[in-house]
């Protein structure tokens, strides 16, 4: 399992996700979700990967490949974010049309993805790609998408983001959701990966490894549970019972 989230702003893009992939209570490791297609004052694409990790590997490996000399689209000559979604849905479909019979005896060989970012162009665009390759793009009315183990972290990100959210209170409001689902599932673990995107910079520039030790995320979790605390013991008593 694993837990990725993105949200889209005014101000420009949010991505975090966490690093544990699992087979089992005694096959645990980290893998990085969280891959990176860029190109200085071109474009800048972010894709986080959730489910089969031989799945998520083969179609990052293959999209990574096909830009170092694919005739085909890649995702360094695509266009527009929306074509970008479509190439990673049509490559996550060839990998299953391949493989998905032989895996599906051993486990559920399917995958999700979350793309974002920037082409130059166009404006900022955040897409969620389904396991069955089609994906839909997230709005000013649904400004964040989320992907694996989605219910825990989901709470804060419902009562705090808007499209109008400063980047700062996203990020900050991401790392607290990557931090709840930490938490309450032994699945999803740190490090967290975290790219604060300045919509039309165009490039990485704020992306940052998050790791079990940080102090910033020992001082929000110790914060925000401080903060938690006392908020409960100021809201209202049940009038029907005695104190």
């Amino acid at each position: 399992m694993t837990y990725c989230v993105g949200i889209l702003l005014d101000d420009g893009l949010v991505l975090a996700a966490d690093s544990r992939t699992n087979a089992g209570v005694d096959q645990i490791a980290l893998t990085r979700k969280l891959t990176f297609f860029d190109r200085d004052g071109d474009r800048m694409i972010g894709l986080m990967s959730s489910g089969n990790l031989a799945t998520t590997q083969a179609v990052v490996t293959q999209l990574q490949q096909d830009c170092d000399g694919c005739d085909g689209p890649t995702m360094m000559s695509v266009k527009t974010l929306f074509d970008a979604a479509q190439l990673v849905g049509d490559t996550l479909r060839k990998v299953l049309a391949r493989d998905a019979s032989y895996v599906q005896p051993y486990g559920d060989p399917n995958a999700s993805f979350i793309l974002g970012g920037q082409i130059a162009g166009e404006t900022h665009r955040l897409f969620e790609i389904y396991a069955a390759g089609n994906f839909v793009e997230a709005s000013d009315d649904t400004p964040f998408l989320q992907i694996g183990e989605t219910k825990y972290g989901k709470p804060i990100l419902v009562r705090m983001i808007r499209h109008d959210t400063n980047l700062v209170d996203a990020c900050k409001c991401a790392v607290l959701s990557m931090d709840a689902t930490i938490r309450s599932n032994l699945s999803v673990a740190p490090p967290i990966d975290l790219l604060c995107y300045r919509k039309d910079s165009l490039m990485p520039e704020t992306y940052r490894r998050i790791e079990a030790d940080d102090d910033y995320l020992i001082s929000l979790r110790e914060g925000y549970s401080a903060g938690l605390g006392e908020l409960f013991r100021d809201l209202p008593q049940p009038p029907w019972l005695a104190p």
